[in-house]
């Protein structure tokens, strides 16, 4: 029987981090407004089950509210390793989107193949002073998207990505 080959190589030669790419990281803001939006959407069962508990209290309430509480804690631990996982970087020909820590993904969008790229903020973004930047391509189940840019980055890489398509486009 033959061993396996080993799953991690060097910096700079696995299949999530190509050789000689410069990763570029989104904002550490985005943290925020994972966690702010995490802390909402868990903030609501939790005072239905505290209003539950005041009018008829039962035991199984506060196995619900520690189970919530058990959800905060292990997204304020999980969220901030998501977000510096994310990054992107530049190529001559295309871009590479890559994020995720147990399942990390790798997305590679050709500049040819854009038909054009999106720039969204919405009100909590734009209070943390963020941007998201898709990509829209031939294919409608890539999914390209990079979040948590700053919006002067966010606007630079839509315009840089737009004329590097019509670019590459026009050569076709």
């Amino acid at each position: 029987m033959t061993d396996p080959a080993p799953e991690t190589g060097p910096r700079g030669t696995g299949p999530f981090d190509p050789p000689g790419v410069e990763w570029t990281h989104v904002s550490p803001r985005l943290v925020t407004a994972r966690l702010l939006s995490t802390g909402i959407t868990l903030a609501v069962p939790a005072v239905g089950v505290i209003v539950l508990l005041v009018l008829f209290p039962h035991w199984w309430q506060w196995l619900v509210l520690g189970l919530l509480a058990l959800l905060g804690l292990w997204a304020a631990v999980l969220v901030p390793r998501q977000v510096r996982a994310i990054g992107y970087a530049e190529r001559d020909d295309d871009l590479l989107i890559r994020q995720g820590i147990m399942f990390r993904t790798l997305v590679v969008v050709p500049y040819g193949r854009m038909q054009y790229v999106d720039v969204q903020a919405g009100p909590l973004a734009r209070k943390l002073r963020i941007a998201t930047v898709q990509l829209h391509t031939a294919s409608a189940s890539t999914d390209a998207t990079i979040d948590g840019l700053e919006p002067a980055e966010a606007e630079r890489l839509r315009d840089r990505l737009a004329s590097r398509g019509e670019a590459r486009l026009a050569g076709l």
